[in-house]
C-alpha cells in the first residue's frame, strides 16, 4: 500500500489536484499498486473522490494584509497536518503551488522523512531566488507546467522536470465544436476571490459602461467560479445599477468559465491562472490587479517582475500579448482603448491572436497529457527507497 497526500490550496490547484489523484489512481491499477489518497483541497478534489482532511476552499487569499486576517486559522490547519503526517507517515506529499503554506510544510516534512513531490512550483524567480537551494534540498522531485521553469532550477542540485500544463489537456477535453466565438460577446472574469470582487468589479463596471456607448452592439456576461462570488457580483452588480442606471445588463453564471471563454468574442479579467486559460481557449484579454495598498509597497521590496510582467501568459511569451495593468492604472480611463484595440478587426487583435498560439504552443510538452505525466512522476518518487538525508536548513 501506497500513501500519497495532495495539498491544494487555491481554485487552480484543487483542479490540478483532482486530475493529478485520478491520473494517480489509474496509473497505480496498472502497475499493480495498491494506492490510497488523501490530502487538502477544495470542491475538485472532493468530486473526484479524494478524502480531504482540510477543506481549503476559501484558503486561497493573495497579499499580507488578507493572510494576517487568516493567521492563526492557517497556524491551526498547518500543525493539524503536520501531526496527520507524523502519525500516518504517507509515503510521499505532492504540493501544489500555495507557497505561504507549502513551504513550511514542506520543511516540517523534510525533518520528518517524508518525501516531498512539488507539482506547480512557486513562483519564487519573482519573490524569493535565495531560496531556490532550501527548495532543492527539502524536494524529492519539481514538477514544472512553464517550460522556463527548468532553466530556474538548472544551477540547483533538483531536477526541474516540466511535465506540459495541465490547462492544455483540461481545456482540449471541454472544448464544444458546437459553440461559435460571438464577436459581439464581451466576458468579464472578476477573479475566484472576495478580495478580487471588491476592488476589480466596478473598474470593470466603469469599462462596461464607455464600452456600451461606443459599441452598442456589445453583449455583456459575467462568469463566477462558485455561487457565493457569483452571488456577491450579482449584488455589486445591482448597487453599481442604482448609481448608474445606463449600465447594460450583465448576467452572472456560475461554474461555466470554460464555456463562455470559447463563446466570446472579448475578455476584461483578473490576473492568474484563468489568463493562460483564456489564451488556449484562444480569448484575448485584456489584464488587470489590483492589491491592499500597504501589501503591494511591502510586495515592491521584495517582488521583482519577472522579464517584465505580472501576467502569466506575457511572461510565457516573454512580449505583452495581453495588456496589463496594475493598481490604480486599472481604471477606465486607461482600460478603454486597450480593450477596444482587441475587439474584432481592432488593431491588436491579429498580434494578439498570434501570441496566444505562441503560448499554447509554448505549454504543450512532447508527449500530451500533463496529469499522467505529474502522476508517472510522482509514483516514481514513492518508489524509489533512496531517502533524504537530514541537512541543516532554514527558509
Amino acid at each position: 500500500m501506497k500513501k500519497i497526500w495532495i495539498f491544494a490550496g487555491e481554485a487552480s490547484g484543487d483542479l490540478y489536484g483532482a486530475r493529478l489523484g485520478r491520473a494517480l489512481r489509474r496509473l497505480a491499477a496498472e502497475r499493480g499498486i495498491a494506492l490510497e489518497l488523501s490530502g487538502m483541497g477544495g470542491p475538485q478534489m472532493i468530486g473526484s473522490g479524494i478524502p480531504v482532511m482540510v477543506d481549503s476552499t476559501e484558503l486561497g487569499v493573495m497579499g499580507l494584509v488578507e493572510v494576517l486576517k487568516l493567521l492563526f486559522t492557517f497556524i491551526g490547519i498547518y500543525f493539524k497536518l503536520v501531526k496527520a503526517a507524523r502519525r500516518e507517515r504517507p509515503d510521499a506529499v505532492v504540493l501544489i503551488d500555495y507557497p505561504g503554506f507549502n513551504l513550511m510544510y514542506a520543511l516540517a516534512m523534510y525533518f520528518s522523512r517524508i518525501k516531498v513531490v512539488w507539482y506547480v512550483s512557486p513562483h519564487l524567480w519573482v519573490w524569493g531566488k535565495w531560496r531556490l537551494p532550501v527548495l532543492a534540498r527539502i524536494c524529492t522531485k519539481m514538477l514544472v507546467i512553464f517550460p522556463f521553469e527548468v532553466e530556474v532550477f538548472a544551477r540547483t542540485p533538483l531536477r526541474a522536470e516540466f511535465v506540459g500544463h495541465p490547462l492544455i489537456d483540461i481545456v482540449a477535453e471541454r472544448r464544444d465544436p458546437g459553440i461559435v466565438r460571438e464577436p459581439e460577446t464581451f466576458l468579464l472574469l472578476p477573479g475566484s476571490r472576495v478580495m478580487e470582487i471588491n476592488r476589480l468589479l466596478s473598474p470593470m463596471l466603469d469599462t462596461v459602461r464607455a464600452l456600451a456607448a461606443r459599441h452598442p452592439g456589445l453583449r455583456f456576461h459575467l462568469s463566477a467560479p462558485r455561487e457565493k462570488i457569483a452571488s456577491l457580483c450579482r449584488e455589486r452588480i445591482a448597487g453599481y445599477r442604482e448609481r448608474h442606471p445606463d449600465l447594460p445588463e450583465i448576467p452572472v453564471t456560475c461554474g461555466d468559465t470554460g464555456v463562455w471563454q470559447q463563446r466570446a468574442g472579448t475578455g476584461l479579467a483578473a490576473s492568474g491562472t484563468v489568463t493562460v486559460e483564456s489564451a488556449i481557449s484562444g480569448l484575448p484579454l485584456v489584464v488587470g490587479y489590483r492589491m491592499n495598498w500597504v501589501t503591494i509597497l511591502l510586495a515592491s521590496l521584495v517582488v521583482r517582475l519577472y522579464r517584465g510582467y505580472f501576467t502569466m501568459v506575457n511572461i510565457i511569451a516573454d512580449k505583452t500579448v495581453f495588456q496589463e495593468f496594475l493598481q490604480h492604472h486599472f481604471c477606465v480611463k486607461e482600460l478603454l482603448d486597450p480593450v477596444e484595440s482587441i475587439l474584432p478587426g481592432g488593431r491588436r487583435r491579429a498580434e494578439v491572436e498570434e501570441g496566444m498560439a505562441e503560448v499554447v504552443r509554448l505549454l504543450s510538452s512532447g508527449t500530451g497529457d500533463a496529469a499522467a505525466q505529474a502522476a508517472a512522476a510522482c509514483l516514481d518518487a514513492v518508489s524509489d527507497q533512496q531517502h533524504q538525508h537530514q541537512q541543516g536548513v532554514s527558509l
